[in-house]
């Protein structure tokens, strides 16, 4: 039986580069985000955006801020449709899982900012809602946290074990390369 399948691009927005967030990860993540994007385009597959508008005035987030915005790469095109949000999950105040059900979409493919919040959130509120679910680590950026014990870890730690806690429990985690070959030869999707 085939499947439809989408691909939800979280919070790609320009005001995670701002220094406040600190250091980052996979510096080739937005070049893999483009380009799931530009296959999904042009195998004709549904694209959808989730852009996070923070209720926290000062936030590079906040309404009506440039930072809020998409970043070029990743603005989207006539017919992709965006989901605003001012928490973690996609799915929360948004009409995100309403409207995949009403595309018969079956799987979701995930990029996007942070691996540890919206990503993660995201991914685990997908899966709890019955969706086949695909992130892509190396589409997928981080940023160094400090422990609640005063602890810091590196965007890496961070990204990693936030995907060890996704793979095989809510996803499957593949890099852009391994997703793109398993999208073009083995899984078992429709166009329509």
């Amino acid at each position: 039986m085939q499947q439809k399948i989408a691909l939800l691009l979280i919070d790609v927005q320009l005001g995670f580069y701002d220094s406040s967030w600190g250091n980052r990860n996979n510096p080739q993540a937005e070049e893999n985000i483009k380009k799931l994007l530009l296959a999904f385009r042009d195998m004709k597959k549904p694209v959808f955006h989730v852009q996070h508008l923070s209720l926290n005035l000062n936030s590079p987030l906040a309404a009506y801020q440039t930072g809020v915005e998409f970043m070029d790469f990743a603005k989207p095109v006539l017919g992709e449709r965006i989901f605003q949000k001012n928490v973690n999950s996609a799915f929360i105040g948004t009409q995100l899982e309403e409207k995949l059900h009403e595309s018969g979409i079956d799987i979701i493919v995930i990029a996007g900012i942070s691996t540890d919040h919206c990503v993660s959130t995201s991914t685990r509120m997908a899966s709890n809602l019955g969706f086949d679910t695909y992130v892509i680590a190396d589409a997928t950026i981080a940023f160094g946290r400090k422990g609640y014990n005063g602890t810091n870890y590196s965007a890496d730690i961070v990204h990693e074990i936030s995907l060890a806690s996704l793979h095989n429990e809510f996803s499957t985690v593949i890099n852009t390369n391994d997703f793109l070959k398993l999208l073009s030869s083995a899984l078992d999707v429709t166009n329509s």
